[in-house]
């Protein structure tokens, strides 16, 4: 078990690069499962995240609001690692949603985090959409996150079949 409480090597290795596995798909249907443990807001999407090390050991899961009504799912997550695991130099990051680019409630985006943490690969369901339910809070932050990752060097991947059950939890705010 890991600290998380999740399995070791549950559904195997991440793929290398830009290839995608049978392994990224389960990781990445996690994510959006976890997606529907957020707590509901009006004004900030639901999203799972979970982090797992090249060799298929989960070293971290999070979703939004897990701890704080603030709190992204990718933050959730790597706020759980130890700053120390080499093994967070060659992880996968699988996000239901993509990545924020900018944060009205943190002064870093998790693109940035990921980044300092040194992720070297993100999986994503899907780009995070525009909500037209949001009073400006916390939801639409600036979703972009994939291109200031690829420009950091952060091999990112979309899985638009994941799209579906990522925005299951989210189809409130969309009006």
């Amino acid at each position: 078990m890991t600290s998380s409480g999740a399995s070791s090597h549950a559904f195997g290795a991440p793929g290398p690069g830009g290839a995608v596995t049978t392994a990224d798909r389960a990781w990445l249907a996690l994510a959006c499962r976890l997606a529907r443990a957020s707590p509901r807001s009006a004004t900030a999407y639901s999203v799972g995240a979970v982090i797992v090390a090249a060799d298929g050991t989960e070293l971290a899961r999070g979703y939004a609001r897990e701890l704080d009504p603030h709190d992204h799912a990718e933050e959730g997550a790597l706020g759980k690692l130890d700053a120390d695991d080499p093994r967070v130099a060659t992880a996968t990051l699988y996000a239901s949603l993509e990545p924020c680019s900018r944060r009205a409630s943190r002064p870093r985006s998790c693109a940035q985090l990921l980044t300092a943490a040194g992720i070297a690969r993100v999986v994503t369901a899907r780009r995070t959409p525009v909500p037209t339910a949001s009073d400006g809070a916390d939801a639409p932050d600036g979703a972009d996150g994939a291109g200031p990752l690829a420009a950091a060097g952060v091999t990112v991947l979309e899985l638009s079949e994941y799209g579906p059950a990522a925005m299951a939890p989210n189809l409130h705010l969309l009006g």
